[in-house]
Formats: structure tokens, sequence, C-alpha cells
């Protein structure tokens, strides 16, 4: 049976899950309240913390789900993450409108990559 590491254990989710070579990050999120890009930028910059501590990448992203509380931030959205994802290497990836766990959020996303 293959082995699962959990990094930044919780009660309720681990931050960080790997197994055979893949790792599985818990969604991220900005900081509440600020503007939309705001939010996006600091999301993917936290993915890229977690994916650095997995011994990752984006650039080994496999897929990525987001959420936006309002699909009129779509555009703006992506404006970020076209910036963010690195040419030639980007996921799979979902985009949907879906209701945000707390009040100020306006973007979620979750992660799967191949270890580096």
């Amino acid at each position: 049976m293959s082995k699962i590491v959990r990094k930044q254990v919780a009660e309720r989710m681990s931050r960080i899950v790997v197994h055979n070579d893949t790792v599985y990050l818990c969604g991220q999120v900005g900081e509440p309240g600020t503007p939309i890009k705001e939010q996006a930028a600091e999301m993917l910059s936290r993915v890229d913390t977690l994916l650095k501590e997995a011994k990752s990448s984006r650039e080994h992203l496999l897929s990525a789900t987001v959420y936006l509380s309002d699909i009129r931030y779509f555009e703006a959205f992506n404006e970020v993450w076209d910036a963010w994802v690195v040419p030639g290497h980007p996921p799979a990836r979902a985009c949907v409108e879906a209701r945000m766990a707390s009040p100020g959020l306006f973007c979620e996303v979750s992660v799967v990559a191949a270890l580096a």
C-alpha cells in the first residue's frame, strides 16, 4: 500500500496531502474584503507556498478547480490567473460560481500537482 503523507494537519483537514507522487492542496483563498484581483493574487501566492513545501511547483500542476462567488468576476480572475500560470504548462481547469464559506471572499482554488 502506498504511503500517504499529510502536512499542516488540523482537526478538520490537512492543507497538503501527498500520495503516489501526487500533491493535493486544500482550498486556498485570499484576504476577505479585498478586490477580486488582489484576492486572486494572494490566493495563488499561497498555492505557490504550499506547492514549494510539498516539493512541487506551478509547472507541475495537473488540475485546478476555481470557485467564484459571482461569475461576473471571471474576466478579472483570468487576468491574474493567466499571468500566474507558467506558459506551456496550464493545468486542466474548471471554473464555477459558488457560494463562499465566508462573506467577502470572491474566489477559492483547489489544485492537484505532480511532485517535482
